[in-house]
């Protein structure tokens, strides 16, 4: 009975230091075991709820991204070739055509009486590079306009007639920037002759003829294909102007002499050198082109003249971390703003740099690789104060009925240099036409600035590509016009005028 009393007892006595305490242990222990199941239970509750919060922002996310990456990269979406939403529009439309500025057919899918498309390139080789091809792959403005060429905005009526008639859509029709005339005589003045060709408009970046050879008929791409792809010499698809590096030869020197300004804006006009046909630093000599000797010049002569000797001892005095500056905010080794597949620019300008090397890639020797549409761009700069407008060759898409559906403006890339600088550039350019090795343009009824060039790109003394980069008129610039015409020599005798002939036939146009 004892025992069974004291177990059923509510109090526990105890004795701690030598005095009586009575504790009530049901309350002690109910209470703490209560508060311990309550505190447990609400800290679940805010794990819970904060990992839920957690995983509903990272779904909302997700959602916003993918509707996001939807909106902005639809055309990315269809152009992939693993998508196969192209052949679904494909079997329900028929690709559009492609156009030049004026509204000359470039690219047209003609249907027989049994609906059977075959894509026709009109001009054949004349824009094969350009406008390109849709079948075994696609080049050109055939990729870049393909969203538009594959889907079509005709009405709603003529869908509903199509489809009772159980034949395709007509696909969207592109309108590009590019003058008939204008790639005409480019690629006559190429001739036979491997190179490139870029004719731009200045305030707007819009590419208005652009030229390639060798060059290829787009009607024929499956029957060559094979053997184009099987060849280890052929480069015929390469597009040259684009995608051909070389080296810039005496065109680098625009950039050079821009350096050197930079470095000492209030004293360039006091630079004097005497040129006796060559320059030295210790065992690393330049020469001038041909042995030639210049006398007593001083900086705008220099670059007139295209001295060699002169530009080579211009560059020794540059810094070459500020050079390394300008380069890359001229986009050498940079990715440029530019649609159609290219190559990258590349320079380099270190402390590394020997002096041979450094001489070389003053005047745009040595390492140094540009592509046609880079220089083209840098121009372009120049001749617009500073600003450098992003190429472009698509103009609008119209539907079948004619009405606009999409229009591209002209954008503005950004700015490369100053009005100063390009004031100066231009004043430099101008005197290659007016006194130095681009003389030919002189005296017809617009003014022209430019730079020649005569790059060497092997061991053979001689072997040179002949370049011209300039634009016109002077006052006000509409039209500039890049040439590269691949081992023709000198850049004054075989560049220059075939940008005549260009300049001479955008303005008759006008």
């Amino acid at each position: 009975m004892a025992k069974l009393e004291r177990e059923s007892n509510p109090q526990i006595v105890s004795h701690q230091n030598g005095s009586k305490k009575v504790h009530s242990a049901k309350k002690r222990s109910g209470g703490t075991v209560k508060g311990l199941a309550v505190g447990g239970r609400h800290g679940n509750q805010r794990e819970i709820l904060m990992t839920a919060g957690v995983f509903i922002a990272l779904f909302i996310s997700m959602i916003g991204y993918l509707g996001h990456f939807v909106a902005t990269s639809e055309q990315e979406m269809i152009n992939n070739s693993y998508n196969p939403r192209q052949q679904i529009l494909l079997s329900r439309n028929f690709r559009g055509s492609i156009l030049s500025r004026d509204g000359e057919v470039l690219a047209e899918t003609v249907l027989d009486e049994n609906q059977n498309e075959r894509r026709e390139y009109p001009f054949k080789n004349l824009f094969s590079h350009i406008v390109g091809y849709s079948t075994q792959g696609r080049m050109g403005v055939e990729a870049l306009a393909n969203y538009y060429l594959i889907n079509t905005n005709t009405s709603l009526s003529n869908k509903v007639a199509n489809d009772v008639a159980g034949v395709k859509n007509p696909g969207d029709n592109v309108y590009t920037t590019l003058d008939v005339q204008l790639q005409e005589v480019a690629d006559k003045q190429l001739g036979i002759s491997k190179g490139a060709i870029i004719v731009t408009e200045v305030s707007t970046g819009k590419i208005l003829a652009l030229v390639s050879h060798p060059d290829f008929d787009p009607n024929e791409i499956e029957e060559i294909w094979d053997d184009l792809v099987e060849s280890n010499d052929s480069s015929v698809l390469l597009n040259r102007a684009t995608q051909g590096l070389y080296p810039p030869g005496s065109t680098f020197k625009m950039i050079t002499a821009l350096e050197y300004y930079r470095e000492d804006p209030g004293n360039y006009q006091n630079y004097s050198f005497n040129c006796n046909g060559h320059y030295s630093v210790g065992n690393s000599r330049i020469n001038c082109y041909h042995g030639a000797s210049h006398g007593s010049v001083n900086f705008l002569t220099s670059f007139a003249k295209s001295c060699n000797s002169s530009f080579a001892k211009i560059g020794m005095g540059l810094d070459r971390r500020s050079f390394e500056e300008t380069l890359e905010a001229l986009l050498f080794n940079e990715e440029l703003p530019l649609t159609l597949n290219y190559s990258r620019s590349s320079v380099i300008v270190s402390d590394e740099l020997s002096t041979d090397e450094m001489m070389q890639t003053a005047i745009g020797q040595g390492k140094t690789q540009i592509t046609p549409m880079h220089l083209n761009m840098i121009t372009c700069a120049i001749a617009n104060d500073g600003v450098l407008m992003t190429p472009y060759v698509i103009d609008h898409v119209e539907n079948d009925e004619g009405n606009v559906v999409k229009s591209f403006r002209p954008n503005s890339y950004g700015r490369l240099m100053s009005k100063d600088e390009s004031a100066m550039l231009t004043e430099m350019m101008t005197a290659v036409v007016e006194q130095g090795t681009a003389s030919k343009l002189k005296g017809f009824g617009y003014t022209a600035a430019g730079k020649t060039g005569s790059a060497e790109y092997n061991n053979q003394k001689g072997d040179s590509h002949a370049w011209f980069t300039g634009f016109a008129p002077v006052e006000e610039p509409e039209v500039c016009v890049t040439i590269i015409v691949e081992g023709a020599g000198s850049g004054g005798d075989y560049a220059v005028p075939i940008a005549r002939r260009l300049f001479d036939t955008y303005f008759a146009e006008k």
